[in-house]
């Protein structure tokens, strides 16, 4: 095999968060000096061969020294052949590296491998502590049932892809379905082929967290470690209050930045050394032989210790642990705004400490800065506030509607409502524009407060006195209790307010759209009854249920609507008697 490992040549791409612009790992691609020996058409064919490539990339990053972690090519007929992976496993141990620095990239075909064996293979390497990426995804032959099978932690979609996203919805579509399988199964989404700045736009906007392309750094033979990186573009809105700051906020992952990591033994000069060789480093961590943290070192205290007058005396040939803090840590599932509230609680003198993040078993896979964290939080909410109604401070439908077709893809049943005042121009032309806006502002308020004890609920203003509820059917009494069962005034004039509520059950409705419309006609069943009232009803049906509301009559609407206990509801023009219009509920 030395005859073609000779002429065996790697080049290193740098792999590149998109949250914090830095370099996360690298990619070693093999380069064949000899254009005869197609050794990858080779290494598809013959698995020993295959994971002696994976092995001999582990090697020459080890070259280079270099602390970044790997992204690993091996092919998925590999992997399912091969579960152990030995030559690969050796390399990692004679590098002195660690599994978890190590993503294997799973390459296609997968039309002909054995799914159970792969499966197999992937739970076993995964329990050694590899990470796994799915490669190539949108222009190979991976089944979106695999993939979700694989629950990958990273996704990295093809570069064809990213070609004209700009501009073409249906690849935008089709990343941004990619982005929601990554969610659902806590991994990121990667992409390759990012050569120019529009498609940097692009991929940020489609809410991709890692990529790769020659506008940040083509593959070169020395390992890259500053890239070209655009201005960002903050994140879109998250469709809640500002005053509701979100339970759950940007996933930790999406900040995650190599960890410098030594063994628990190491003395402070090893550690001096380390420091002053990777100027780059913030910190490190001391780790016992499974790969937890054990104590955090932080480069400036460390260094200003070793040089006070006889520090190098004093430390250098002794443990590092000796100068060094319990570890700050947090699993690969927290969020931002976790890792924010857990340096606010500590001491105060290590706020700007790196935090490491930690994989199920406690093994560290990186750590992430309080500077990106801090940015990240902070582009969001100045977004969010430019797309929030000034009077209210609510965001508007596109929120709402963007979480509608979010439940929607995802098959779960909603209540989508509208919200509105009776006579509102009146309440204007009565008691003057500034009692019509302070109503407004109390009804937001209530709203959001409302929305506060229901996680899963979202509220928008749309303008004027219109407002959108979205939550889960089960959640809707609360709204109505503190909006239609209590007196409303606008200065000293009583107000009413309506409400009509459309549930579509999955599959139901397409988008936001049909659901929109859906409910159209339900308002204006509403708003015919007189005082607060409450009509819900469901797409296509031909039936309203009214729950709160005085006996009117109740025109039927032009698309019917079906009460969810199957009642009748009374026919279009005709009338109802009193407390027996549609269906009626009482709060």
């Amino acid at each position: 095999m030395s005859a073609w490992t000779n002429q065996l040549r790697f080049a290193f791409q740098p792999v590149v968060n998109l949250a914090t612009g830095s370099v996360a790992a690298l990619e070693p691609l093999a380069r064949p000096e000899d254009g005869e020996v197609d050794v990858l058409t080779c290494a598809r064919r013959c698995p020993d061969l295959d994971a002696e490539l994976a092995a001999l990339a582990v090697r020459a990053a080890a070259e280079q020294d270099t602390l970044l972690p790997l992204h690993v090519n091996v092919f998925a007929g590999t992997v399912a052949q091969l579960p152990d992976l030995t030559s690969l496993g050796k390399a990692v141990r004679d590098a002195g590296r660690r599994p978890w620095e190590i993503t294997l990239d799973l390459v296609g075909p997968f039309t002909r491998v054995p799914e159970r064996e792969l499966l197999a293979a992937v739970a076993g390497l995964r329990d050694e502590g590899y990470r796994i990426c799915a490669d190539g995804v949108g222009d190979g032959d991976l089944p979106l049932r695999l993939l979700g099978e694989l629950t990958p932690d990273l996704v990295k979609l093809d570069r064809s892809l990213c070609a004209r996203l700009e501009r073409d919805p249906g690849r935008q579509a089709a990343v941004a379905a990619m982005r929601q399988l990554c969610e659902r199964v806590g991994g990121l989404l990667a992409i390759e082929g990012v050569e120019t700045e529009r498609q940097y736009a692009a991929v940020r906007e489609a809410g991709v967290q890692v990529a790769q392309g020659h506008l940040f750094a083509p593959p070169s033979r020395r390992v890259v470690t500053e890239v070209y990186v655009p201005a960002a573009h903050p994140p879109a809105a998250s469709g809640r209050p500002v005053a509701d700051r979100p339970p759950s906020g940007p996933p930790v992952a999406q900040f995650l930045q190599p960890a410098a990591l030594l063994p628990m033994s190491a003395s402070a000069g090893a550690v001096r050394s380390h420091l002053t060789g990777f100027p780059e480093v913030s910190g490190v961590l001391l780790v016992d032989a499974d790969g937890v943290p054990v104590r955090a070192i932080d480069r400036d205290r460390f260094l200003l210790s070793l040089s006070g007058r006889y520090g190098h005396a004093l430390y250098a040939d002794r443990p590092a642990l000796r100068l060094a803090d319990r570890p700050r840590t947090v699993g690969a599932d927290a969020t931002a705004w976790q890792v924010l509230d857990m340096i606010a609680d500590g001491e105060r003198d290590r706020t700007g400490d790196d935090v490491a993040v930690v994989d199920e078993r406690g093994r560290c896979i990186g750590v992430v800065h309080l500077a990106d964290i801090l940015r990240a939080l902070t582009e969001s909410r100045v977004e969010e506030a430019a797309r929030l109604n000034p009077l209210t401070r609510l965001p508007g439908s596109d929120a709402v509607n963007g979480e509608v077709e979010r439940w929607i893809a995802e098959g779960r049943e909603f209540a989508l409502s509208w919200l509105d005042v009776d006579g509102f121009k009146q309440v204007n032309d009565g008691a003057g524009f500034a009692a019509g806006d302070e109503l407004i502002r109390a009804v937001g308020r209530t709203l959001a407060e409302v929305a506060a004890g229901e996680p899963a609920s979202r509220v928008g203003h749309i303008g004027g006195d219109d407002f959108l509820v979205l939550a889960e059917p089960d959640g809707l009494e609360p709204f109505a209790r503190a909006l239609l069962d209590v007196g409303w005034s606008a200065g000293e004039m009583p107000v009413t307010l309506s409400l009509a509520t459309v549930v579509c059950p999955p599959g139901s409705v397409t988008g936001h759209g049909p659901a929109a419309a859906a409910l159209a006609p339900l308002k204006k069943a509403a708003k015919e009854l007189p005082g607060a009232s409450w009509v819900v009803g469901r797409p296509g049906a031909a039936r309203t249920e009214v729950r709160r509301g005085a006996s009117a009559r109740v025109p039927e609407p032009p698309r019917a609507v079906a009460s969810a206990e199957g009642a009748e509801a009374p026919e279009a023009g005709g009338g109802a008697p009193a407390g027996q219009e549609g269906v009626r509920a009482r709060g």
